[in-house]
């Protein structure tokens, strides 16, 4: 009685295992493929996408050297008559801002003084990396962080805007009846060599003002800042240019300081030094 009750506890365990490696070999058979040689995808809906190209860049350029164009520099940043030639060099060469990797992050800065005024000038590159490129590739990754910034500096994003919604219609307003004409009153000669003004009160200078730039890189702004007026103190014009070139962002900040109390730096001069340094280092990475 105990062998048959130890065979009936065997025999099923035999049983079982037989089952197993039949469904396993009908596993195998339906997975092999059809006899054509074509295999399915094991994956429903296809192949997964392949990964984004990585950015145009994977290196940046030494700050110091590329915006050391010398004709450039001594424009914006005009050496005083005290330095000697071995400070002026020094002035030019510029200051390596400090970086923890070389490829990502790098920057210089210069200064320039004189009895008159203080300028200050900096370059700033940063390459941007995507580290999924299943979703961003690094050019859509480099947008969005400049996007970022033209949302921080409050300029609109270049695109079609939505509709203005049209407002209500307003009555109608009666038509004044016709001005009876008035006396022609006796011209009065002007003084001899006298100037001709349109307006009695001279003309402002120009603010050109924060702005999307539309011929720079990939994408660009600008920013133009004036500091508060002081009684004491004289007011400095900051001068702010942001472009994408690919997968890397270019940030220039040039800054005028004069020394004069009531003194304003100009808009336009100041903002044309700053875009034409910008253009030749957009015009540098595209090499």
């Amino acid at each position: 009685m105990q062998r048959k009750a130890v065979r009936r506890r065997v025999l099923p365990g035999i049983a079982m295992l037989t089952a197993l490696a039949a469904g396993a070999a009908g596993l195998t058979g339906c997975t092999g493929g059809s006899g054509d040689g074509s295999t399915s995808d094991s994956k429903a809906g296809g192949s997964s996408a392949a990964p984004a190209q990585p950015g145009k860049y994977r290196s940046l350029p030494a700050p110091c050297k590329a915006g050391a164009d010398s004709k450039k520099l001594k424009g914006m940043l005009p050496p005083g008559d005290s330095l000697t030639p071995e400070q002026r060099d020094k002035m030019y060469a510029g200051v390596a801002d400090a970086s923890y990797d070389g490829d990502r992050h790098v920057g210089c800065r210069w200064t320039g003084q004189s009895p008159e005024e203080t300028r200050l000038l900096s370059v700033v590159f940063e390459r941007v990396v995507s580290y999924d490129r299943t979703t961003s590739s690094d050019d859509d990754k480099a947008k969005q962080v400049y996007v970022r910034r033209l949302t921080d500096a409050k300029l609109p994003f270049p695109g079609p805007t939505a509709s203005p919604t049209p407002a209500a219609p307003t009555p109608a307003a009666p038509t004044p009846a016709a001005p009876t004409p008035a006396a022609p009153s006796p011209s009065v000669p002007a003084a001899p060599g006298a100037p001709v003004s349109p307006s009695a009160s001279p003309s402002a200078p120009v603010e050109l003002g924060s702005r999307v730039l539309e011929d720079l890189g990939s994408d660009a702004f600008l920013e133009d800042k004036l500091s508060p007026a002081g009684a004491s103190a004289a007011q400095s014009r900051t001068v702010r240019i942001v472009f994408r070139t690919s997968n890397v962002i270019v940030t220039i900040e040039y800054s005028v300081q004069p020394a004069l109390p009531g003194t304003i730096p100009p808009s336009t001069e100041t903002q044309d030094k700053a875009r034409q340094l910008a253009q030749a280092l957009a015009e540098r990475l595209s090499e």
